[in-house]
């Protein structure tokens, strides 16, 4: 408590505020317009936080994040299109309850649902990060080797629908990742001898390039010119007293707990957290047909169990190392580009702003519910635009930003490049998720068996001997063997 106690005056200053503030309301904006993401919103966010005290840029992100999630339910509502991956089941009962005039209703329950999700995973952050940390300090090169290992498995089995595809893309991802000087040796590996290459591919440059150039490429493929009509965006306001939401309570209860379980585990994410709190919340029901007709429960599960997702993702992140998603793995690069190495020397080395952080994501939740509550009716005009026209505001701040990092035209190229293999991967359904994660567990992986063989002259036996990472191996083979096991019952069930 003493540290969140002496990080919260760092966080209650008018720049940080104002920073939070900005991050909500662009985040709100993103995930509103269908094709925009909170990744690619945060990803083209870290270039312009590299000039701003860490939690100045730290807050804008958070804020992002958290506004991003909420946004994406606002075109889910009013026209069935997932502004996230997160909100697809959103869609399930929020269209229909518009479709019946109650649009402004639902998108009330999916804020206050939204709020509550974000408040308690919050809390859960505040709560476990720090002992976790404390008790990560006793790893050795083995736990982390283990850990990095099971983030992989996970990434590459669990994220998406193929495990063949997620497979292809975590190789590519730590293919990447060994480009530059060997850490230990100091030899220069896939550098072809530029000297462009000899400390690597720039993470902000490859995240932007990943993230931001896909969306826009598919939208000046699609072309479209016209955004939503005007009477599709009309809201008729409906009162709602305090014992109308009680309602919902058992159903906030369940989404929580279910968004906070998905979100430690690596590889899962919010998406796979707001169907299966869905699911739930019809198969608890005393009216389980309603479901998918403008149930307002079916509203209020999913987007209380996606915005429970947010901040407990980052608990392995900013414990471990480890990112629990593809948005924790984004802000893991903001950490370093701030010069911070994410893992549990992060709360010893800097405790004011790894706890501020923590408070940032609390605090950005209720702006959320604020600038949502007063400005709803302003952010659904965004879905007005032309999404043709959004492409030429997102590349020349996609270049920009991979530019500033080093004032280096061989980065803008580098984005190009990069974009254009997101866009291929997008075509050919590779999640680009695990080949981002994949580039900061790949280097940890290699790092920690490279320094335990030396430790050890050669024996790989350090690898069992110690009972922690013997069962994170063992979690490792059961997440490998997951989708043979699945298509096994699959099979039982169906003979």
């Amino acid at each position: 408590m003493e540290a969140f106690l002496s990080a919260l005056p760092h966080v209650l200053t008018l720049d940080v505020l104002l920073a939070m503030v900005l991050g909500v309301m662009g985040g709100i904006i993103i995930g509103a317009l269908p094709g925009l993401t909170a990744t690619m919103g945060v990803a083209v966010l870290i270039p312009v936080t590299f000039s701003l005290e860490p939690l100045t840029g730290l807050g804008m992100i958070a804020g992002i994040y958290q506004g991003g999630m909420y946004g994406g339910a606002i075109p889910s509502i009013l026209l069935r299109i997932p502004g996230t991956p997160a909100a697809i089941a959103t869609t399930f009962d929020g269209y229909p309850m518009a479709q019946k005039g109650e649009a402004a209703y639902a998108l009330r329950i999916s804020l206050v649902s939204s709020a509550l999700g974000g408040v308690v995973s919050a809390f859960v952050l505040m709560g476990l990060a720090p002992p976790l940390s404390k008790f990560a300090l006793n790893f050795g090169p083995a736990e982390y080797f283990a850990l990095a290992t099971f983030g992989l498995a996970s990434i590459s089995v669990l994220l998406g629908g193929s495990a063949i595809k997620g497979l292809l893309s975590t190789c590519f991802g730590l293919f990447v990742g060994v480009v530059g000087i060997d850490p230990l040796t100091g030899y220069e590996r896939y550098t072809f001898d530029s000297m462009h290459l000899v400390s690597g591919f720039d993470m902000v440059v490859l995240l932007t390039g990943l993230y931001a150039v896909p969306p826009a490429l598919i939208m000046a493929e699609q072309a479209i010119k016209t955004g939503a009509s005007g009477a599709i965006l009309e809201l008729k306001e409906t009162n709602t007293r305090f014992r109308d939401w009680l309602r919902f309570w058992k159903v906030w209860l369940r989404s929580s707990i279910i968004g906070c379980v998905i979100g430690i585990i690596p590889g899962a994410g919010g998406n796979i957290a707001s169907i299966m709190a869905w699911n739930e919340a019809k198969r608890t029901s005393p009216t389980p047909e309603k479901f998918g007709t403008g149930m307002p429960e079916g509203v209020a599960a999913p987007e209380c169990a996606n915005n429970a997702d947010t901040s407990t993702a980052l608990i392995p992140a900013v414990t471990l190392g480890i990112p629990g998603n593809a948005v924790s793995a984004v802000i893991l690069g903001g950490l370093l580009v701030h010069g911070m190495q994410p893992g549990p020397g992060l709360f010893r080395d800097n405790p004011d702003i790894i706890y501020g952080f923590m408070i940032e994501m609390l605090l950005t939740t209720v702006i959320m519910f604020v600038l949502g509550r007063y400005g709803a009716r302003l952010f659904i005009q965004v879905l007005r635009v032309p999404p043709v026209l959004l492409v030429t505001m997102i590349v020349p701040m996609t270049f920009i930003g991979a530019f500033s990092i080093q004032n280096s035209m061989f980065d803008i190229w580098m984005c190009l490049a990069f974009g254009v293999v997101g866009y291929i991967m997008e075509k050919l359904d590779i999640s680009v998720a695990p080949a981002v994660l994949a580039l900061i567990l790949g280097p940890m992986a290699e790092t920690n068996l490279r320094r335990g063989l030396l430790i050890n002259h050669g024996d790989y036996s350090f690898l069992f001997q110690r009972p922690l990472s013997l069962c994170i191996f063992l979690l490792t083979a059961f997440v490998l063997f997951y989708p043979f096991i699945r298509t096994w019952f699959h099979k039982r069930d169906k003979a």
